[in-house]
């Protein structure tokens, strides 16, 4: 008697795990083709041609070098066209409306109008257009997807560079780096002896001045003429948006009356800026 019930539960558990089976299968089976995303081209086809698949893009020519020394704007837009087009959040997820609060960057003022992404602001918007000439691979200098940043950037090279093709060190900490008024004697941060120099960079800099500006990644003219309107235009990139804590090591161009000697800080530092962005070197335009 055990021994038949034994054999019924058995065989209405082997029912069941063929039912569970069948059942299974028919939902992996694929859905109709009505209901099934279009597949990407990765052929031509008499539509048009073919869209090129993540892995041929990631190892694209252009995105190494020498291809991105030379590299135009448009072609890089030909594919990174979100970087102009995206807009900020009307409302943050949060719940914070743009236009009742003020980014970290709208703090100055030679910031006018709306929030803006990251990409306009330093392409597109009218501060950076009347001061900046600023192209794609004068931050983006080619990559290696296996390659990765310190975070925060040394003062130095590290060797290494952003998966987003960026060396912080050698871009970013150009404009955003902590403003060193000790170096510069100034009694204290620029905030707070501003006033001592009637709130303008030019007090001093009438004086003392070098060929920093003269870069072909700015307009070193429309950039003297809004230091002369507004301090802030000097400040906002010498101290006044600081992304980071170091200070960039500029090089020490020289000026009228410099002195014979180096001091201890310009030791070691260059004379000139990196070849590729002196006024007059060969590079792409946009």
């Amino acid at each position: 008697m055990n021994s038949t019930r034994l054999a019924l539960v058995v065989v209405a558990l082997v029912a069941t795990s063929i039912g569970i089976g069948i059942w299974v299968g028919k939902r992996a089976q694929p859905a109709p083709a009505a209901l099934r995303p279009a597949a990407v081209a990765l052929e031509p086809d008499a539509a048009g041609p073919a869209m090129p698949d993540y892995l041929r893009a990631i190892w694209n020519p252009l995105h190494f070098r020498p291809a991105i020394e030379t590299a135009r704007d448009e072609q890089c837009l030909a594919c990174h066209r979100e970087v102009l087009e995206d807009r900020v959040l009307a409302k943050s997820p949060a719940g914070l409306e743009a236009a009742r609060v003020q980014a970290w960057y709208q703090e100055l003022a030679t910031y006018a109008g709306d929030q803006e992404t990251f990409h306009r602001r330093h392409l597109v918007t009218p501060f950076a257009q009347r001061v900046m000439s600023l192209r794609c691979n004068t931050c983006h200098e080619g990559h290696n997807p296996r390659e990765e940043a310190p975070i925060p950037p040394t003062s130095g090279d590290a060797g290494f560079t952003l998966r987003k093709q960026v060396d912080p060190a050698k871009s970013c900490l150009k404009c955003h780096g902590q403003m060193d008024w000790k170096l510069m004697g100034l009694p204290a941060p620029w905030a707070e002896s501003k006033a001592t120099f009637a709130g303008s960079c030019l007090t001093c800099h009438a004086g003392i001045r070098t060929n920093r500006h003269k870069v072909n990644y700015l307009k070193t003219e429309a950039i003297e003429a809004a230091g002369q309107e507004n301090s802030d235009s000097c400040f906002g990139c010498h101290g006044g948006r600081p992304w980071y804590r170091i200070a960039y090591p500029y090089p020490r161009h020289a000026w009228e009356g410099m002195g014979p000697e180096v001091p201890d800080w310009a030791k070691g530092r260059p004379t000139e800026s990196e070849p590729r962005f002196l006024v007059g070197a060969a590079a792409a335009k946009p």
